[in-house]
């Protein structure tokens, strides 16, 4: 095992981890949008203002050290000399997995006693008044009392077993989960499926609210459609064995009477890739492809049609 000195340690840990992918690994990495990025190993470790999260696992950093560390199973003397460039780097050997952490306990962050900031975001997003109130009224949606983020709730036979968070200041682009968030019962509209044969399916809980905005815009009854947020979509990696989103899989458990389902997700190259392996997996249902006509998403749809495109900045960092 090589040696090195504090210096050389101090030295590697001053790189940050997108650096030292684009220096050494560029193809693992994979953009997303705007500044943030994910590796083609791991589609829920997002680098993003100079520090990475590795949702999935619950452990994040700033260097590329702790990545080396933490997510590759490298020792330290390992990690520095590959970091320094006196070792093999990451692609050229391979790398064993550390083994998988059993998740943290799943707490809901304190409840705001109210919830002014959420709804006027979600307003300000086009996202119909009407359908807010009923979010806040079900409990599937609250403004956390600490940072006053969204919080958008999914349920397992009347427990809380998932949280999504969103900031709410006007420039914010904050997308996260709580803690030992099971992905399986992701948020979804209703709670419980009402008696028809199609759920819509969304990447967001927001594109979902925004949706059901715009049926009622039309004026279709917005209280009948089933639709369900995957909370995120992951990119398929070649040859491997393509499968359903937990979210999705336990829904369509949970309600052996869907026999359509209807893809909603976004017109960017990531949600077109998850829309056409999700046709492949879904044997048995009839699949319907309905990206947005206009937009990224269903909510700059949404903002489309009601004319305030512009006016919230978006994930992605773009104003729209």
């Amino acid at each position: 095992m090589p040696y090195y000195t504090k210096e050389q340690i101090q030295q590697a840990r001053q790189v940050d981890l997108l650096t030292y992918l684009q220096r050494h690994n560029p193809e693992e990495l994979v953009h997303v949008s705007g500044g943030t990025y994910c590796t083609k190993s791991h589609d829920s470790l997002k680098i993003s203002n100079g520090k990475w999260c590795w949702w999935s696992h619950n452990i994040g950093g700033s260097t590329a050290l702790d990545y080396l560390v933490k997510v590759c199973g490298y020792k330290l003397p390992e990690a520095v000399g590959m970091i320094l460039g006196e070792q093999p780097q990451l692609s050229s050997r391979p790398v064993s997995k550390p083994p998988p952490k059993a998740r943290p306990d799943f707490q809901l962050p304190e409840r705001n006693p109210d919830a002014r900031r959420v709804f006027a975001y979600l307003c300000a997003r086009g996202i119909d008044a009407e359908i807010i109130n009923h979010c806040i009224k079900s409990g599937q949606l609250y403004e956390d009392a600490k940072r006053h983020n969204c919080v958008f709730v999914g349920f397992e036979h009347g427990t809380a077993k998932y949280a999504s968070l969103r900031g709410t200041l006007s420039h914010s682009t904050f997308v996260g989960e709580v803690a030992g968030s099971d992905k399986r019962y992701s948020f979804c509209m209703p709670l419980q499926a009402n008696n028809r044969e199609s759920v819509c399916v969304f990447e967001s809980a927001i594109d979902a609210l925004s949706y059901l905005s715009i049926l009622k815009r039309k004026g279709q009854n917005w209280r009948s459609a089933n639709c369900l947020s995957l909370s995120g979509i992951y990119r398929p990696k070649a040859d491997a064995e393509l499968k359903l989103p937990l979210a999705l899989e336990t829904y369509l458990q949970h309600n052996p009477g869907i026999q359509k389902i209807i893809l909603c997700l976004d017109n960017d190259e990531r949600g077109r890739e998850a829309a056409q392996a999700l046709q492949q997996c879904l044997h048995g249902y009839q699949v319907l492809d309905n990206p947005p006509p206009k937009g990224k998403d269903y909510n700059d749809y949404l903002q489309i049609q009601k004319g305030i495109a512009g006016r919230v900045k978006t994930r992605g960092g773009e104003e729209r």
